[in-house]
């Protein structure tokens, strides 16, 4: 069950990250650890690579964003970062850019039963995702598609 508060924290940290240049990716609240961390993930509206030192210098307006809210009222890390290998295709700009890069695609078979199947990434249309498996393109319904996962050139 997601937080009560992301849809306000998502809301929030995208109005911050475009002020400053940034696309927010993705927002994540871990109560599980102690204290709760807030992990926001962003990207350079401009296309370029986020450094270390944009997420560094990201960190201090986003947090006084937070703290200006009101919004969390205990204590809580915020992490921010970049997506990367392991991450999770979202958009059709993550899927544009990663495109011939190695993928996990998480699906349901006609049996309703997951399947797990590793590719390079040829393209996501509106009705299929597409990989390579060894020179075979295998193509995935998009609406049976779980999650399509960026995967380590090795396995």
């Amino acid at each position: 069950m997601p937080h009560p508060l992301l849809p306000d924290l998502t809301t929030l940290a995208s109005a911050t990250a475009e002020r400053h240049g940034f696309e927010m990716v993705s927002v994540q609240v871990l109560t599980h650890l102690q204290p709760m961390t807030l992990q926001i993930q962003i990207r350079c509206s401009n296309g370029e690579d986020v450094s270390l030192d944009d997420c560094a210098g990201f960190s201090a307006p986003m947090g006084e964003a937070i703290e200006g809210s009101s919004l969390l009222t205990e204590a809580y890390v915020l992490e921010i970062s970049s997506p990367g290998i392991g991450d999770r295709l979202q958009s059709d700009r993550d899927f544009q850019t990663f495109r011939s890069y190695p993928v996990d695609v998480v699906y349901t078979d006609g049996n309703g039963h997951e399947q797990r199947q590793s590719g390079t990434l040829l393209e996501r249309t509106a009705d299929h995702v597409q990989i390579n498996m060894r020179g075979r393109v295998k193509r995935i319904p998009r609406d049976s598609v779980i999650s399509v996962e960026l995967t380590s050139p090795t396995g």
